[in-house]
């Protein structure tokens, strides 16, 4: 390579130039300094077939400046060239992406175009992450650009499409992207975007492969890779589903094989409560539990039997010696439905108390929690009934009212579904950070309280501590609907809950009727129907703070998950008070005047103990 100075006409933009074809580049930022100084870093050029004239490489934005003060001064100077070997188109290329990267950033589209003309010339993934310095991961990315139709890549160009709608439109197929492009360009159709638009595209739920419990690569259904993240996921929940379960039959019949009492698989989306069982090993007729998640991630929990089922083994009673359990009192799904609604109220509440929700996150960071991944909560279900209930509840509501203030305040777009997950904000970690050190204690606090609220997981014992502590009233977040209608089966539940609105007279006077009707009289004391008396602020007895029962049959969660709570909340008595725990209460009652002496004393206390 040599340095020559050569006359603008003997100039012209190469092909190979990144710029080349593309409308003008924006010269505005270095004409002044180009008007006072004139080129000073030298362009890169090749000949163009002859030895007098020759192509830019890199500096096309300088030749433009130059050829602009040229046409303003009437005096057209010499431009400083360094002279690159005619004929590699490859290194051309790179040459021009790797300056215009360091001085004039360009759009992700134009890297894509660049990079993969770079592929065509044989270059691999690995060699351009080495030569432009990036992650194969970013490389890769800008890669699956490809995967789009012609007109999403412009609408991204153009800026008319947000980077978490593209990344996920890349792992949609052709006809997928042509079905959101009919949306996008109806002006009365809801166009699905970020993270609603995996959503869309997955059916309504994303199964990551990282869950599956059978062998990918004997797996017939569609699997869907994501080049932003690793793995991939399934493109058909259902076709997943089938091959999950089969697997977890395989695991069953092997538990069973290698000698174990039973396999109990729990039904979709139930937590398995250690506090209810007890460990009991295989040999004394311990079983396996096995837990499906709704993201359906599959946990086998081995040799447990319930703490009856325990008890009665060390009285040395046979373990299954009961009489004919009787049927619990309510569905998994009106179980579902409470734990829900209970979750929704208790998390709004939270949100707003941030000083107890600084304490959760305290409690998480110590003893664990199913969700201190960190992941966020899901409030779907897979009876569509309840996930419209939960979408439509007052909690709800309140809860999005603070969620879209916070990802307004940390500078995310407000239709996100979540502040917790799915968000690449500028320079990472730090950018957030720096942001987060912009903000006041007071609203960093109200970050939190959104935060550990989608953090916290349903269907737990804290749910009953939180909400007592708190106080959540449920009838301020929750009103009977069709879903809760439905899901009640049981008459004599049903009996019960209308003595408990109607009274004893009309209770009875109801008690052969139909569900059906019995139903139709429950709503309409609920809602002051058919010269019916209002009944104000109901809620039924499982959902209330603290939750009791309708009946003595039991199978009701959150009485359970409440007693556990009762149960852990109760002080410990030690039987034998240590004189430097005493010493250390006095110095809780002390002034800050005695805190040093008293403590000074606690120590020898404990020393002579």
């Amino acid at each position: 390579m040599k340095l020559d100075h050569i006359a603008l006409d003997r100039l012209s933009i190469s092909p190979a130039n990144m710029r080349s074809g593309k409308k003008p580049p924006d010269i505005s930022g270095i004409l002044p300094s180009i008007r006072a100084r004139g080129i000073i870093m030298p362009l890169l050029v090749r000949p163009n077939g002859s030895d007098t004239t020759f192509e830019i490489v890199a500096g096309s934005r300088r030749f433009l400046a130059a050829q602009t003060v040229a046409n303003e001064n009437g005096v057209a100077e010499p431009l400083p060239c360094a002279i690159m070997e005619a004929g590699d188109d490859a290194a051309a290329l790179e040459a021009s992406l790797i300056e215009n990267l360091a001085r004039l950033a360009p759009d992700e589209v134009t890297q894509w175009e660049s990079f993969t003309r770079l592929v065509k010339e044989g270059r691999s993934v690995d060699e351009i992450s080495m030569t432009f310095g990036m992650p194969e991961l970013t490389v890769k990315r800008i890669l699956a650009l490809g995967n789009l139709v012609p007109r999403i890549r412009q609408l991204y160009r153009a800026e008319e499409i947000d980077a978490t709608s593209v990344r996920h439109l890349t792992m949609a197929t052709k006809a997928q992207q042509k079905t959101w492009l009919a949306l996008y360009d109806d002006p009365n159709a809801s166009i699905p975007k970020g993270h609603q638009l995996k959503a869309w595209l997955f059916g309504g739920a994303s199964i990551s492969t990282s869950v599956a419990l059978f062998d990918l690569e004997t797996y017939q259904g569609r699997i869907v890779k994501d080049l932003f993240e690793k793995g991939g996921y399934f493109g058909d929940v259902r076709e997943f589903e089938d091959a999950q379960r089969a697997a977890i039959e395989e695991r069953k019949a092997a538990y069973i094989a290698d000698g174990w009492s039973d396999v109990v698989i729990l039904p979709d989306g139930q937590y398995f409560h250690r506090y209810e069982f007890a460990a009991t090993p295989k040999r004394k007729g311990g079983r396996v539990y096995v837990a499906i998640a709704h993201n359906g991630e599959v946990a086998f929990q081995e040799g447990y039997l319930t703490e009856r089922e325990a008890k009665r083994i060390a009285k040395g009673e046979s373990p299954d010696a009961t009489t004919k359990a009787s049927r619990p009192e309510i569905t998994a799904a009106m179980t579902s439905y409470i734990d829900l609604h209970r979750h929704a109220a208790v998390r709004s509440a939270l949100a707003a108390n941030t000083g107890t929700a600084l304490r959760v996150m305290v409690a998480h960071a110590i003893c664990g929690s199913p969700l201190w991944r960190v992941d966020v909560q899901s409030q779907r279900s897979r009876n569509d009934a309840i996930t419209e209930s939960i979408e439509g509840s007052v909690a709800e509501a309140r809860f999005d009212e603070r969620r879209r203030a916070v990802l307004g305040v940390l500078g995310f777009d407000p239709d996100e579904p979540s502040v917790t997950l799915g968000h690449e904000p500028r320079n990472g970690v730090s950018g957030l950070f720096q942001r987060l050190l912009e903000l006041p204690d007071a609203v960093v606090m109200e970050v939190l309280g959104v935060v550990m609220a989608e953090t916290l997981a349903s269907g737990t014992g804290l749910i009953e501590t939180i909400g007592l502590h708190l106080g959540v009233k449920m009838a301020d977040y929750w009103v009977a609907d069709d879903a809760f209608y439905g899901l009640v089966r049981d008459r004599e539940v049903l009996t019960e809950v209308l003595r408990e609105v109607g009274g004893d007279t009309v209770a009875q006077a109801h008690a052969a009727e139909k569900g059906k009707t019995i139903k139709s009289v429950i709503n309409d004391y609920l809602t002051g129907s058919n010269d019916r008396i209002k009944v104000e602020q109901w809620v039924p007895r499982w959902m209330a703070f603290p939750p009791s029962a309708y009946t003595q049959r039991g199978g009701v969660a959150t009485v359970a998950a409440a007693s556990r709570a009762a149960w852990l909340a109760e002080p410990e008595v030690p039987l034998d008070p240590d004189p430097a725990a005493a010493g250390a209460a006095e110095v809780a009652e002390s002034s800050e005047a005695e805190t040093a002496d008293a403590l000074e004393e606690v120590e020898e206390q404990r020393l002579a103990a």
